[in-house]
């Protein structure tokens, strides 16, 4: 394994939801959802529009949208959590 974590492939699932590939062959779907509906933060609040949420890219290992403007750590997304 990579001394390093990272996302190798991210799928869209349902909702708030993405099935995440690391690069140790680990797979985890990840709900978004909470985070995203209950924030206040404008930057986050506008990924409430599915179209948006939906252009995720990775980047380095790292997935992220809109050249990091919304972004979290690989450790927590390995584990699930957001």
């Amino acid at each position: 394994m990579s001394e390093y974590l990272s996302v190798e492939k991210a799928d869209y699932v349902e909702g708030y939801k993405l099935s995440l590939t690391f690069n140790d062959a680990k797979r985890v779907v990840v709900d978004f959802g909470r985070f995203i509906l209950n924030s206040a933060h404008p930057d986050i609040k506008k990924y409430r529009n599915l179209e948006l949420f939906k252009s995720y890219t990775l980047k380095n290992g790292d997935l992220e949208w809109n050249d990091y403007e919304l972004a979290f750590p690989v450790y927590d997304l390995y584990h699930g959590t957001v």
